[in-house]
């Protein structure tokens, strides 16, 4: 068996379905002939950012992989690795190498050399015989432990070259749990707190602990918000929800993380990050997380738990119920976090509902939350004002319904992982809300969705400025009109074979959303243009 059948082979074994990619990298055809969809798109980052998607959306049971062409492709790579470095998602990565004997010339790009820093693995394939020890250890570290892109390099001229008879068997999932000395020492420190706020990150997605959670919180009584990664491991239409945090937050989560004297933090990293809760010094944490790097990192904790998110909270809950029989009484918290969050939607519902033109980007929201089945959507935010104005608002109610992001930001990302939600998850209504700044990055991949037939709903607001860059830029603007930026981004849809509307009168919202929702019912990728007001209010604190 050659080394491009055998890779495509144990991709295969191990459950990859999907491969995007961009030529030329042979493991293109060995993977077509192997059964496995090569998606090929127009640049290398969405490429990465729909593999991202792909492991999201399943919890990492299907492993997104990406493939790219040695030099300049795998230079161009290198931003959607990092990305999802940042964000700890497991993906295949099988850049192309430059030929053995010139591997290692200057200035021939090393895959494994320079994104060493932001990979979880990087290992080149020396010899050909060695193929299933290096796919192993990769699918290993994919499959276990904290997530990250796992990166094989495979130089071109070693494809073709026999490796005899494949032996490989696919590796197995394991977790770990915590220590139950630790486990009570975290029960006394929630049993003596007189406020505790449990804080839930990704970590509880990529555990599916999302049952273990609410018996966790509904035992307490205790209130939740999540980090954007987080967003959605808690219903948002449970009464102890405060929503989401990120660089805005509602105002329930701000309140609460105020007046907490005890954050429970389950499957996260507490990463400081402007896109993420500020939480006041002197605070008491609980830190549970799946890697011991992160204790201590960010934040002091006063106890640290390390393992599987769902260990975790079996165990705390275990631990607690021998003290707390019944599930507290949640009354008065409940009545607290209705009585902020009511104050706050007073604030808020005259932009909600707003009649006004310009459209209000929050209109939007507002209209698309009402017009889209929580149960069957899958939606996700860009970069800058997209996100800062739909993670406050948006209740997302089921599980893995809401890809957040935001430890580094690139703008454009979400047309990438509504597009690869929607290769996972077929069956789903796949969103991507983002601006005239993003589609400026990546806009050219919509093409891709209309030839490759992933049939998703791109909500765009146009404001023809770069909003929030305005009170930073405002000489550069005056003089030079610097944050202007602008495009007819329907008619690009039309061009490229899907569907595209612009929408410029706010009672027309509604019936544009259902419009582009039927025709990707029918299986046409559609984009809707909102022309919309300079907004750049947020609900900040």
């Amino acid at each position: 068996m050659k080394v491009g059948e055998a890779v495509a082979e144990i991709m295969k074994r191990e459950g990859i379905e999907i491969l995007c990619g961009y030529p030329v990298n042979h493991l293109l055809e060995y993977a077509a002939s192997a059964d496995i969809r090569p998606i090929i798109v127009r640049q290398e980052r969405i490429g990465l950012h729909m593999a991202d998607a792909i492991s999201r959306v399943t919890s990492g049971k299907k492993i997104g992989a990406f493939c790219m062409q040695h030099g300049p492709g795998t230079e161009n790579a290198y931003g959607g690795i990092a990305q999802a470095y940042s964000e700890s998602v497991p993906v295949l990565v099988i850049p192309q190498g430059y030929p053995q004997r010139i591997a290692h010339i200057d200035p021939n790009y090393s895959a494994v050399r320079e994104m060493r820093g932001v990979a979880k693995s990087a290992e080149p394939l020396v010899v050909a015989n060695e193929l299933s020890n290096v796919m192993r250890r990769a699918f290993s570290r994919l499959r276990n432990g904290r997530g990250g892109p796992c990166i094989v390099e495979i130089p071109t001229d070693l494809w073709a070259a026999d490796i005899g008879q494949l032996d490989y068997t696919p590796v197995t999932h394991v977790r770990t749990a915590p220590d139950p000395v630790d486990v009570r020492k975290a029960a006394e420190a929630i049993l003596a707190a007189k406020r505790p706020l449990i804080y839930a990150g990704t970590g509880v997605q990529w555990s599916e602990a999302w049952p273990q959670l609410r018996v966790f919180a509904e035992l307490l009584g205790a209130p939740v918000t999540t980090s954007l990664g987080g967003k959605s491991s808690f219903p948002e239409n449970h009464p102890l929800s405060l929503g989401s945090g990120g660089n805005a937050v509602p105002k329930p989560v701000h309140h609460f993380v105020a007046n907490a004297d005890l954050i429970i933090g389950i499957g996260c990293s507490f990463t400081e990050t402007n896109f993420g809760i500020k939480f006041p010094k002197g605070k008491k944490f609980i830190h549970a997380t799946l890697d011991p790097d992160h204790l201590n990192k960010d934040v002091i904790a006063a106890v640290g738990l390390v393992g599987d998110a769902s260990l975790v909270l079996e165990a705390l809950t275990g631990e607690l119920k021998q003290t707390i029989k019944s599930n507290r009484d949640p009354k008065e918290v409940v009545a607290e976090i209705t009585k902020v969050r009511e104050e706050w939607m007073a604030q808020w519902k005259p932009l909600l509902n707003s009649n006004e033109a310009p459209i209000s980007p929050y209109r939007v929201i507002w209209e698309l939350m009402a017009g889209t089945d929580p149960k069957n959507t899958i939606i996700t935010h860009d970069a800058g004002s997209p996100r800062d104005q739909i993670s406050p608002f948006w209740v997302s109610t089921e599980p893995l319904s809401y890809i957040g992001w935001g430890k580094t930001t690139q703008l454009g990302m979400g047309l990438g992982l509504a597009m690869g939600a929607k290769l996972a998850k077929p069956e789903k209504l796949c969103i991507n809300f983002w601006g005239d700044a993003a589609i400026g990055f990546t806009g050219m991949d919509f093409e891709t969705a209309v030839r490759e037939r992933i049939p998703i709903l791109s909500c765009l607001m146009n404001n023809f400025s770069m909003a929030i860059e305005l009170k930073v830029m405002p000489v550069s603007t005056e003089k030079y009109r610097s944050t202007d930026i602008s495009g007819n981004y329907a008619d690009m849809a039309k061009a490229f074979g899907g569907y595209g509307e612009r929408v410029t009168d706010p009672a027309q919202i509604k019936a544009a959303i259902q419009r582009g929702i039927e025709q990707t019912q029918a299986g046409k990728p559609a984009l809707l243009e909102f022309i919309t007001a300079k907004e750049t209010r947020v609900s900040k604190f």
